[in-house]
């Protein structure tokens, strides 16, 4: 987890899995999109996620992905105080 303290609070989840394969790239937020066998994941996860992220907090959730390397950001507005 990282933050950089500007306007805007930055999350990364990373992992060291076989990444996002490039053909389904463009794919992975869309609703009822999964790669998982019929009855192991509804497709929404993802989905789910940066609907909360954009709609509910106004921030934005972006990826980068190679083999060996999948890094998710998170990025939330601050509030002011």
């Amino acid at each position: 987890m990282q933050w950089v303290c500007d306007r805007y609070g930055h999350i990364d989840i990373i992992d060291s899995g076989s990444g996002i394969p490039p053909e389904i790239k463009t794919r992975i937020f869309e609703p009822f999109f999964t790669t998982k066998s019929v009855g192991h994941g509804s497709g929404l996860g993802l989905q789910t996620v940066r609907r909360i992220v954009e709609n509910r907090h106004h921030g934005t959730l972006s990826f980068e992905s190679q083999p060996g390397r999948t890094c998710f950001t998170i990025c939330l507005p601050l509030l002011n105080q």
